[in-house]
């Protein structure tokens, strides 16, 4: 990866007329690649749980042309904004960064543009340069433009082997979904409020020419894809409100996350967010402010008590046709030892998915520490106009993580793991671990 030599100009400092940029940067490209931003800014009143102040949009222009908008939604503080800009060419190039007010929350405050800088990932980067050359450019949905809700926060991508070569996974966090699972069934079985759906994947050879290309669209199809690009880059809108993708779409409106590698083996992909702990800062203020929350909250209602409350376990089975659920015991504000049933009553809260996954189950206000954790396995009916399933099983391999969030909604260091395997009897006897400390 090369360094561009550059010139960065601050601007403005204040938000002022969208026509005066807050920044620009001019730099020196020696070498084709794929060009990098970072953004360093700040909104001086920004709170994404707070209406009216949610965060200040950002519109980036690259060499004459609109490339995309950056939401600052990560609050007051300065914080950085990796973006994709594109393929570039050897020569010179043009960045510049205004505030697009007609998409900022009305009482945002002072916008600041502290730093841009460029890097540029040469052919020589192998796999990085591949991997930047096909991230997806994401357009917004429609109904959420100007709305602060399900925006793309975060981009990452995995390297797999397939059949025919290694497959670019790409996968977004969106701040959350406006449809699909509901807000209580997201925790039970995802431990999470934000919405992670793989996006694209594109299959390459030994010599790093796309053979294959798909995505994830309405109904969590996986077809090819066959839509437009920009250099190597698919661009794809959010077209349903649970933000799967289309190959087309109306809005011009887009986000470019730059991604960052990460490794899922034997985790979860939730913990791309512990990586980036902000995230759950950022899910938590959106459930706030969008009403979503309520300390008598039951289950099923589709609303949730304060995140503060739950308890997060991250666990890893091979499991067919069957579902599994998890409980921890704490104290309950009598002092009374109780378990906490993570389905709390409810088949639709079970985990039904084999691998590592998430969930996370509220105690009351005033519980203890947990000092115990047990899964069990439950038996699935039978689905309509289905050939019946085969037999069913459940093995416990990993239990990686049990934490709780701070007062701030950022995890605090996880109090137990195990790595075993242990097959938990289908209807029977959970399996119970002791949390020692």
């Amino acid at each position: 990866m090369s360094i561009a030599m550059a010139v960065f100009v601050l601007i403005a400092q204040a938000a002022g007329p969208d026509s005066a940029p807050l920044a620009y940067r001019v730099f020196e490209v020696k070498a084709a690649g794929e060009a990098i931003a970072v953004v360093r800014a700040s909104c001086e009143r920004c709170d994404w749980g707070v209406e009216g102040r949610e965060g200040a949009a950002l519109r980036v222009s690259f060499d004459g042309r609109y490339s995309q908008h950056v939401m600052l939604a990560r609050g007051s503080g300065s914080w950085e904004y990796r973006l994709t800009l594109g393929p570039v060419t050897p020569g010179t190039h043009r960045l510049f960064v205004h505030l697009d007010s007609t998409l900022s929350a009305r009482d945002a405050g002072k916008v600041t543009v502290a730093g841009v800088s460029t890097q540029v990932v040469t052919a020589a980067d192998h796999d990085e340069y591949l991997a930047h050359a096909m991230a997806p450019f994401i357009y917004a949905r429609p109904d959420t433009v100007g709305r602060f809700s399900d925006v793309p926060v975060f981009m990452w991508y995995e390297i797999v082997p397939v059949a025919n070569g290694r497959q670019f996974r790409y996968s977004t966090i969106f701040s959350n979904e406006d449809g699909g699972t509901t807000t209580d069934r997201l925790m039970a079985t995802w431990g999470r409020t934000t919405d992670i759906e793989f996006t694209y994947g594109a299959t390459v050879d030994r010599n790093g020419t796309t053979i294959a290309e798909e995505f994830q669209g309405p109904g969590h199809e996986v077809p090819a894809f066959r839509g437009r690009h920009e250099g190597r880059h698919p661009l794809q809108w959010v077209s349903t409100v649970n933000n799967m993708v289309s190959e087309s779409g109306p809005t011009e409106i887009r986000y470019a996350p730059a991604p960052l590698r990460f490794d899922l083996t034997n985790a979860s992909r939730e913990i791309v967010m512990d990586a980036n702990p902000w995230i759950h800062v950022l899910a938590s203020k959106e459930m706030a402010r969008e009403k979503k929350l309520s300390d008598t909250a039951a289950p099923g209602s589709g609303i949730i008590p304060d995140p503060r409350r739950f308890v997060f376990v991250e666990a890893c089975t091979d499991l067919q046709n069957a579902a599994v659920t998890f409980s921890v015991r704490a104290k309950d504000p009598s002092g009374e030892l109780r378990w906490f049933d993570s389905d709390r009553g409810l088949p639709q809260f079970r985990v039904v998915r084999t691998g590592c996954f998430r969930g996370a189950v509220p105690l009351p206000q005033g519980a203890g520490t947990p000092d115990a954790v047990r899964l069990t396995a439950h038996a699935v009916p039978p689905r309509a106009n289905t050939p019946p399933a085969g037999p069913a099983s459940v093995v416990l391999t990993r239990i990686n993580r049990v934490f709780t969030l701070d007062d701030a909604y950022v995890p605090r260091p996880s109090i137990f793991e195990w790595t075993g395997s242990a097959r938990l009897p289908i209807g029977g006897d959970p399996l119970e671990l002791r949390i020692v400390r």
